[in-house]
């Protein structure tokens, strides 16, 4: 085979001996390679490199001169710490858990696949470049809008920690939906009694913090920029004003369910009342009928009112229940004679609430009846009949109240999701090229966003939208599996009950946790690193404009609103909202976009490194990309596990799925792979993709790997995708042998040779 093509870099091989791999493969021949094949400057072995000994030796070898150093030993995910060096571009090769640990040693195709993986490393080595930090006048301050639980521990949070805070509150006073309550579930053992709301003592604190300014009756028009940069108009009777922040925590809170959707249980009845109604009735001293005054002295309480309903909240708002709770407890307190009658489907009151649910079940005067309420109807003297059937004792159950109560769910206050859905829907009707009234129709809509209407939070200026993206229940869009506070908007973090239902408790963790991570976005990226899942990443992505068609698709699969564009759908980048998952990169069919350490022709001269034996030695060559998130750590724990996979395959870890670019699957095809698998995290309605929709534009991306396999006139079996998580290991190398039978059959490409 022809010599690799030798840049001015340095390239040092150094080889591990360790863990078996001296025992399992000829080292001698790997060093031959290095310096004969691939005309490494240097290659050397060592028994152990991550001994204190064998690390010395590597840093002695980078401080002799410029090198790339080429390290074959452990998997990249092990000793990071110790094999990495200032100033050095380090590329590791997994010699342990994708060679020796997983195939048989000593043996003819193992040594091969070691002599490939050493052949790619020592391509990348010789064409990647140490990325530079980017470098921009950064901001440290944080914003915080909303001033209730979430909000005001977010500020004292941040402004502890060291950082300038705004907080701005649309409202007059701070405090949120605790000014309206007045008891709160029970925080401290025993966990029995409700205990009372100390609001102003919080207020006190934010307002006296030197570091914190408070803006309220103030809201937000404008925001531009970036982390780091982000420029925020705002809008306070009448006036409005500039400020510069670096990274956003936004805690705006919930709403209560619309109850006029509720007619079936009754909510247009003068004596069906909301919870929150109830709170404020409870709160002063008197619970009384609406209609005529008169004291509520049996009352029922109707759980789940909306929620877990498809046709209405389908998910479950985690506190309406300990809120019945506390209210049935208060019902009887202020009278001891009234009666609380409690219909739910199911009680949910986890941890140590279930001490609160202990002490209200032991309460002689509140009766819990599990069942479906089948109606609501009124009696002629106002009172209000409630029937209920699948009940536990298998029968239909009619309870007369003076007043109802219905526990409507918590609906996040984040952007409106059906202008938010419009405007997608708009956007795609311009992206295909409609014609006639249904193309004026989305200009006009999407002209209408570019003043904000339809919502009124953020406001952002991002070309994918003026609002946060929201899930299917219009909470704000992030990886809740891995990163909770994440949002698709580098530098905004969701926090409390706009992130997902929470109790006063809950909202106060989940915003001190959004703080710490806004902290974060603003020291890395003054560093100019990025935040998870690369975190500390250095690269960013280089867009050759020049070449550039305006086809729009990077800044429409961006998942986090990276790329602004201009009047020509030219490409703007805004590099620190950029999480480095290379979408972009693969989006690009013109191949514009590359990273110093992560490109096109990087990834593709690894490919073209490795030897494709021709037909006559019958020994397939396959490809894999493996996602490094999910895919590549499984990978590797089936190898600890020594779970054995086919010999032929030779893998290749992408930083996302939807990073890879059609050209790698036809250079590999053309060059006489016979197959190729590429593997990326879960997606769907419980994605677990760390960049959001890598492996879902993969799936929209096969029509052009089809389109590809037939202009080479290749069967479509040939390149086959799979999503699976870390924790499905096993399931990996199955796979793996399953789709080499399955090309074995198909039998051997048709271009070997060529």
């Amino acid at each position: 085979m022809r010599g690799l093509a030798v840049s001015d870099t340095k390239v040092a091989v150094w080889i591990c001996e360790g863990c078996e791999i001296g025992k399992s493969l000829d080292v001698a021949a790997l060093e031959k390679l290095a310096t004969d094949e691939c005309e490494a400057a240097s290659c050397a072995t060592h028994p152990c490199l991550c001994s204190d000994e064998g690390v010395e030796a590597l840093r002695g070898q980078v401080a002799d001169g410029p090198v790339s150093l080429v390290i074959a030993a452990c998997s990249p995910r092990f000793n990071a710490d110790a094999f990495s060096f200032e100033g050095c571009f380090t590329e590791r090769i997994n010699l342990r858990e994708l060679v020796v640990w997983s195939h048989e040693p000593n043996d003819e195709d193992t040594q091969m696949l070691a002599e490939d993986y050493l052949r790619m490393g020592i391509t990348r080595a010789r064409k990647a470049q140490l990325p530079e930090v980017y470098q921009a006048e950064i901001d440290k301050t944080i914003l915080v809008v909303g001033g209730g639980p979430a909000g005001m521990t977010a500020a004292l949070g941040a402004a502890q920690a060291g950082h300038d805070v705004v907080l701005v509150e649309k409202e007059p006073e701070l405090g949120g939906w605790l000014r309206r309550f007045t008891r709160l579930f029970p925080k401290k053992p025993p966990y029995r009694d409700p205990q009372p709301v100390d609001l102003e003592a919080r207020v006190r604190a934010v307002e006296g913090n030197e570091r914190i300014r408070v803006l309220r009756g103030t809201t937000i028009e404008k925001i531009t920029g970036q982390p780091g940069q982000f420029e925020v108009s705002v809008r306070n009777g009448g006036q409005t004003e500039q400020l510069r922040v670096g990274a956003i925590v936004q805690a705006t809170g919930w709403k209560p369910y619309d109850v006029s959707r509720l007619s079936h249980l009754g909510s247009h009845l003068a004596n069906v009342v909301t919870n929150v109604q109830m709170e404020e009735m409870a709160a002063s001293g008197r619970i009384t009928r609406p209609s005529d005054g008169k004291p509520a002295r049996r009352v029922a309480f109707i759980q789940c009112a909306g929620s877990r309903d498809e046709n209405h909240l389908p998910y479950c708002s985690a506190v309406c229940c300990r809120v019945t709770l506390k209210q049935a407890l208060w019902l009887r307190e202020l009278d001891d004679q009234a009666e609380a009658y409690v219909l739910y489907k199911d009680i949910r009151a986890p941890g140590q609430y279930e001490d609160f649910y202990r002490r209200a079940q032991e309460d002689p005067g509140i009766f819990f009846t599990k069942g479906e309420v089948t109606s609501v109807e009124e009696t002629g003297d106002g009172n209000v009949v409630v029937e209920l059937e699948e009940t536990l004792i298998d029968k239909r159950i009619r309870i007369e109240a003076d007043l109802v109560v219905l526990a409507t769910g918590m609906v996040p206050v984040s952007a409106d999701g059906e202008a938010i859905r419009q405007y997608r829907d708009a956007q795609a009707v311009i992206a295909k090229g409609e014609a006639g009234a249904q193309l004026e129709a989305a200009k006009e809509t999407v002209e209408k966003f570019k003043g904000h209407e339809g919502t009124d939070i953020l406001h952002l200026s991002y070309r994918q939208g003026p609002d946060m993206p929201v899930l299917k229940y219009r909470f704000p869009d992030s990886h809740f599996i891995c990163f909770p506070y994440e949002t698709r908007r580098t530098g905004i973090y969701a926090a409390g009950c706009v992130r997902a239902p929470n109790d006063t408790l809950a909202c106060q963790e989940d915003a001190a946790g959004a703080a710490l991570k806004a902290i974060q976005c603003v020291e890395l990226t003054s560093r100019g690193l990025t935040v998870h899942p690369r975190w500390e990443d250095p690269s960013y992505p280089d867009f050759f404009l020049q070449r550039c068609t305006q086809c729009k698709r990077c800044t429409e699969e961006c998942p986090f609103g990276t790329l602004d564009e201009d009047e020509k759908g030219t490409p703007m980048p805004n590099i620190t909202r950029c999480r480095r998952c290379g979408i972009c990169m693969g989006a690009c069919p013109e191949r514009i976009v590359s990273f110093k350490d992560y490109s096109v022709d990087i990834v593709s001269s690894m490919i073209k490194a490795v030897h494709v034996p021709d037909e006559f030695e019958e020994k397939p060559r396959l490809l894999g990309l493996l996602c490094e998130n999910d895919a590549y750590p499984a990978l590797d724990l089936a190898g600890l596990n020594r779970i054995r996979h086919s010999p032929f395959i030779r893998f290749i870890p992408v930083r996302c799925l939807g990073s890879v670019n059609v050209v790698w699957i036809a250079d590999a095809l053309s060059r006489g792979y016979d197959g190729i698998l590429l593997v990326g995290c879960k997606s769907g309605e419980d994605y677990q993709c760390h960049f959001i929709r890598g492996s879902e534009l993969m799936g929209t991306r096969g029509e052009n790997i089809r389109e590809k396999l037939q202009q080479l006139a290749l069967e479509e079996e040939r390149v086959r995708v799979e999503e699976l998580a870390i924790s499905e290991f096993h399931r990996l190398p199955e796979i793996i042998n399953e789709f080499a039978d399955q090309i074995e059959e198909i039998g051997m490409n048709p271009f070997k040779g060529f």
